[in-house]
């Protein structure tokens, strides 16, 4: 299963970041502003010289004229949109092609419950399910991919609500998308945000589902690639 990416494309290189949201970056040796759409820290790719590929945008109202769609590490190319794994994934589910999620007709995307609003609600007439996705750009030594790259309040949030959810006869699910194709196995990032970590515990002895995937990603194109083994 695999999801286009639109538009004009061009390569260059980037900069610094000078806040969650605009960064700087070379094309054609001329300082340009761009968005980065993904408030992810990114320390260990997003570098000053790092070779990226951005996305002209052609809107009065933009601040900005470019998106910042991809970076280079090395030989491996990672997506940054964290927009682009809802959208591959939920036409994953409209396709049928996620083992376990093929029995599902009715799939809506951001639906609420409790105080949370989840990327996915799918059910048919025996069951309902909840569905988180993550995006994940964080591959550490040995090929582990890990989540989150920062403290994620929302994040632990949204598994203490699948579980309260798993309590009351939902069938939850969280996703970790990975963003690139280097990884072999994923964990919770419990270095980087312990209550996140001790959250995916609870929610496993109760039976949120985890799943993890990597992405093949091109300058044009996303695809699901690889399930992997998740170490908690």
């Amino acid at each position: 299963m695999k999801i286009n990416i639109e538009g004009n494309k061009v390569e260059g290189v980037f900069q610094r970041r000078l806040n969650r949201f605009i960064g700087e970056v070379l094309i054609d040796d001329k300082l340009e502003i761009t968005h980065i759409p993904n408030t992810g820290r990114m320390k260990d790719f997003l570098t000053n010289g790092a070779n990226i590929i951005l996305r002209k945008v052609n809107e009065p109202h933009r601040k900005t004229q470019y998106d910042l769609l991809m970076v280079y590490k090395d030989n491996t190319l990672i997506n940054i949109d964290s927009k682009l794994p809802n959208n591959l994934l939920h036409k994953a589910f409209l396709n049928k092609d996620i083992e376990g999620f093929q029995q599902y007709d009715d799939i809506r995307r951001e639906v609420t419950f409790g105080n949370s609003k989840f990327d996915f609600y799918l059910s048919n007439k025996k069951e309902s399910v909840l569905v988180e996705a993550k995006c994940v750009t964080l591959v550490k030594e040995n090929h582990l991919a890990s989540f989150p790259d920062a403290p994620t309040d929302r994040g632990t949030k949204h598994i203490l609500e699948l579980i309260e959810a798993k309590k009351q006869g939902f069938r939850t699910a969280v996703f970790f998308i990975i963003q690139r194709d280097d990884a072999n196995k994923f964990t919770p990032n419990q270095e980087m945000d312990e209550a996140f970590y001790k959250a995916v515990l609870l929610a496993k002895k109760v039976d949120v589902e985890f799943y993890a995937y990597t992405c093949h990603v091109t300058p044009n194109s996303l695809r699901l690639k690889n399930q992997l083994e998740i170490i908690l």
